[in-house]
C-alpha cells in the first residue's frame, strides 16, 4: 500500500463550497461517494490501495465540512453536485465509486448521465428494497443504519466521548485504527461540552427517501446505461449475520451478469468493507477492473 497525503479542496456548488478531499495521482481519475451519516474519509484506506489512481471524494452537503451547504438535500442534488465538481475537474468522464447511500447516488447519476459516468464500482448499496406506502420515514432509516440516527440527535462532552461510541459500535470494535479515528474526527464539530456529529438530519432524512421509495432511485441499477460492479459485505450495519444483500437479494433483483457484476466479500460487514485490509483490496481490484473498461 502507498500512503498518501490528502489535499482539501474547496468546489462552488449550489449555495456554497463542497468540500472536497483529493488524494493526488498520476493516474485516472476516480470520484468517490460516501454513505448516509458518512463524509469523504470513508475512503482513507481505499485511497492507500489504489496507488496512482487520481481519488476525489467530496463530504456530501449536509455533512463534514459541507455542513453548511444548504438544501435541496436529496440523491438528485447529490449528482448535480458531482456533476459540478467533475466540470470543475475538466474531466469529461470520470468512474464512480460509492458505499452505501453513495452507491444509490452513483447508479443514478450514471443512469442520467452515462457519457460521463461509463462504469461504477458499488459497495454495498445501490440496490434497493421498496418499502410499504405509509411506513414512517425516520423509523425505516433507523432500521437500516441502527443507532445512527440516535447518534446525531446527541451531544457529546468531548472527542473522546464521540470516538468511544465507533470504538464500542459492534462494526468498528476489532477494526479501530488510524482511517477509522480520522473519519470519526472529521464528523465531529462544536466546543466541549457539547459537540456533535456534523450531519444535518434534514439532509439525511431526505437522502433516506430516496432508496426507500424513489422510482427513479430505485430503477436506476436496472437501466442499461449502468455498467460495472456491485461488490457486496458479508453481515450488516451492527455486524449481524444478515447483511444489506445476500444470494437470495441478488437473485431476487435479477441483474444482468454482463452488464453488473456481484461480488461477496467475506469477512466483512457493511463499514469494514472499506476499511479491512482484505476489503479495501477487493474494491480496488473493482476500481482498476472497471477502469480498463473505460
Amino acid at each position: 500500500m502507498t500512503t498518501r497525503t490528502p489535499q482539501e479542496l474547496a468546489v462552488p456548488v449550489q449555495g456554497g463550497d463542497l468540500a472536497v478531499t483529493r488524494w493526488p495521482g498520476e493516474g485516472p481519475a476516480v470520484i468517490a461517494v460516501h454513505g448516509i451519516t458518512g463524509n469523504s474519509l470513508s475512503f482513507g484506506a481505499v485511497a492507500e490501495r489504489l496507488g496512482d489512481v487520481d481519488l476525489y471524494a467530496p463530504d456530501l452537503r449536509g455533512r463534514a465540512h459541507s455542513a453548511g451547504l444548504p438544501a435541496p438535500y436529496g440523491i438528485p442534488a447529490h449528482v448535480e453536485d458531482i456533476l459540478v465538481l467533475l466540470e470543475n475537474l475538466g474531466l469529461r468522464q470520470v468512474l464512480l465509486l460509492g458505499h452505501s447511500l453513495g452507491a444509490f447516488v452513483a447508479a443514478l447519476a450514471a443512469a442520467r448521465h452515462p457519457e460521463r459516468f461509463p462504469r461504477v464500482v458499488l459497495v454495498d448499496g445501490g440496490l434497493g428494497f421498496p418499502v410499504p406506502g405509509g411506513a414512517n420515514l425516520d423509523e425505516v432509516i433507523e432500521s437500516v443504519i441502527g443507532p445512527a440516527m440516535r447518534r446525531l440527535r446527541t451531544t457529546f462532552p468531548d472527542r473522546d466521548a464521540y470516538r468511544a461510541v465507533f470504538r464500542e459500535h459492534p462494526a468498528f470494535t476489532a477494526h479501530w485504527g488510524p482511517h477509522v479515528q480520522a473519519y470519526v474526527d472529521r464528523d465531529l464539530v462544536g466546543e466541549p461540552p457539547e459537540m456533535r456529529s456534523s450531519c444535518a438530519l434534514d439532509a439525511v432524512r431526505a437522502d433516506g427517501a430516496g432508496p426507500i421509495g424513489d422510482r427513479e432511485t430505485l430503477a436506476a441499477i436496472h437501466q442499461q446505461e449502468v455498467r460495472g460492479t456491485l461488490l457486496w459485505a458479508e453481515r450488516g450495519v451492527m455486524n449481524e449475520p444478515q447483511g444489506l444483500y445476500d444470494e437470495g437479494r441478488l437473485a431476487a433483483a435479477d441483474l444482468p451478469p454482463d452488464r453488473i457484476t456481484t461480488r461477496r466479500v467475506g469477512d466483512t460487514n457493511h463499514y469494514t468493507i472499506l476499511f479491512a485490509e482484505h476489503a479495501t483490496a477487493a474494491v480496488a481490484e473493482a476500481v482498476r477492473g472497471e477502469l480498463k473498461q473505460m
